[in-house]
């Protein structure tokens, strides 16, 4: 049996020189949290306090400026696959079409890696609605189908941490429900890591087993909550609606918690 995966942050700082003065910008000040395999760790918290730079830090394209930041022990020092990332934007490359974005990676590895793809790249085109658009380049999709295109495309290589920077923000309700739907299959069917920022509570409890509340300048935790409600989950419940309003007030009314 293969160990388990452990993430862990441990006292991280993390501040900006600002270039118009002398000063420095505190993003993150003392974070401390640990994920193991088979969590969904939603992060939630307003503007500013550091949540995509915290997402950032454990991608490895940034470095904390005090604190480490450990995957199985080992720091990390860099970006690696086994933390794939999903961005805000695509990030897609312009001269290929949508299903050699997707099969990319298996493009890069040996051949008899690339005929088990087959299966999961036609399940995924189909998933995120492009299948008939396989043939187009970036260019030639919306803003929506281009998101769906970069996020099925770091689901397929089913990293050991999966980095989700507000990924649904630009898809419509259903799709973004269907995503989010997908999204857990993914994460119960791999067992893996899974960290989501988002800024819909809705989408952060349906899918985490844990909630993270931040709160700005510098960034924060505020909370770190255990959503033991049972999958599948219902957004109209009783509970689901409790959890609700118990993180609002948190984000509402954030100067009532030490």
């Amino acid at each position: 049996m293969m160990p388990a995966n452990i993430l862990e942050l441990n006292h991280v700082h993390k501040s900006f020189a600002r270039t118009e003065t002398e000063n420095v910008t505190q993003a993150l000040s003392d974070i401390n949290f640990t994920v193991r395999d088979g969590e969904f760790l939603s992060i939630v918290g307003p503007s500013g306090c550091g949540k995509s730079t915290i997402m950032r830090l454990i991608a490895g394209l940034i470095f904390p400026t005090a604190g480490t930041i450990k995957l199985n022990g080992e720091v990390i020092q860099g970006t690696n696959p086994e933390r794939g990332m999903v961005f805000q934007k695509p990030t897609l490359f312009p001269w290929l079409t949508v299903e050699q974005n997707l099969t990319f990676s298996a493009r890069m590895m040996n051949t008899a890696k690339r005929s088990e793809y087959k299966s999961e790249v036609e399940r995924l085109l189909e998933m995120a609605g492009l299948a008939e658009f396989r043939h187009d380049f970036p260019h030639q999709l919306s803003g929506g189908m281009a998101q769906r295109l970069a996020l099925i495309r770091t689901m397929i290589n089913q990293p050991k941490v999966f980095l989700l920077d507000e990924p649904l923000g630009a898809l419509d309700a259903f799709t973004r429900m269907n995503m989010q739907d997908e999204l857990l299959r993914l994460w119960q069917r791999s067992g893996h890591i899974v960290l989501m920022v988002t800024h819909d509570i809705d989408e952060a409890l349906y899918l985490g087993t844990r909630v993270l509340v931040m709160a700005p300048r510098p960034g924060r935790i505020r909370a770190d909550l255990v959503n033991d409600m049972s999958y599948p989950r219902s957004r109209t419940s009783d509970e689901f609606l409790h959890w609700r309003k118990r993180v609002l007030e948190m984000l509402d009314f954030g100067h009532n918690f030490n």
